[in-house]
C-alpha cells in the first residue's frame, strides 16, 4: 500500500517537472478580470476568454472577449470588450521575441436603460515576450488605441506566465491607461 502511494505521488509529480522552455503562441486562457473605468463610478469584474493560434514561424492570430458587471447607484452596469487581431514575432534570441500586433477592438458599457455607449477602434501594440526561466515567462507591450468618437490613447500591458507543465500555466496581466486599468489572473492551456 505504501509503495502504491509513493508510485502515485511520483506519477502525479511528473507533469510538474516537465517544464516547457519555449514561447508558445497556441493557447486558450480564462481569466478573472477587474476593470477600473475612467469617468464611471464602478469597477466591473468578470471573466475574459483569450486565445492565440500560430500561423507558421512568424505570425499568429489572437483574440479576447471580456465580460464584466457591477452596479452604479442601484443600476446594473455591464462592460463588454472584444479584441481580434494579427501578430508578428521576431526572435531576438532563443528565449526572447519582439512582437508587433494590430487588432480591432470593440467596447460597450450598458447601464440598464439609463446609459449605453459603444465604440469601435483599432489598436497597435509593440513589445517583448521572453522566458525568464524554463517555467516563467514575462511580457510587456506599449499600446496605441484609436477609437471612433474618442482621441487615441496610449496604454501599457505587463504580464507573467508561470508554467506548471507543458500544457498548464497560471497567468497574471495588467493594462494601465488613461481611460481604464484592467487586470486579470487566470489559467492557460497551451497546445
Amino acid at each position: 500500500m505504501k509503495l502504491a502511494l509513493i508510485a502515485l505521488a511520483l506519477a502525479a509529480a511528473l507533469p510538474l517537472s516537465a517544464q516547457a522552455g519555449e514561447l508558445n503562441y497556441n493557447y486558450v486562457q480564462l481569466d478573472y478580470t477587474r476593470a477600473s473605468l475612467d469617468g464611471v463610478d464602478a469597477d466591473p469584474d468578470g471573466f475574459t476568454l483569450k486565445g492565440s493560434a500560430a500561423l507558421g514561424e512568424k505570425f499568429y492570430l489572437f483574440g479576447s472577449y471580456l465580460r464584466g458587471s457591477d452596479s452604479i447607484e442601484g443600476l446594473d452596469l455591464d462592460y463588454d470588450q472584444t479584441q481580434v487581431g494579427f501578430g508578428y514575432r521576431h526572435a531576438v534570441s532563443e528565449r526572447t521575441d519582439m512582437i508587433a500586433e494590430l487588432s480591432y477592438v470593440k467596447a460597450e458599457i450598458d447601464v440598464e436603460d439609463e446609459f449605453n455607449a459603444s465604440g469601435d477602434g483599432y489598436r497597435a501594440s509593440f513589445g517583448v515576450r521572453g522566458l525568464m526561466s524554463d517555467s516563467m515567462e514575462g511580457y510587456a507591450k506599449a499600446n496605441w488605441t484609436d477609437a471612433e468618437d474618442a482621441d487615441g490613447a496610449f496604454s501599457g500591458t505587463v504580464g507573467a506566465l508561470f508554467k506548471i507543465n507543458q500544457t498548464w500555466g497560471i497567468n497574471a496581466e495588467a493594462e494601465f491607461g488613461d481611460d481604464a486599468t484592467i487586470w486579470g489572473l487566470g489559467v492557460r492551456a497551451s497546445f
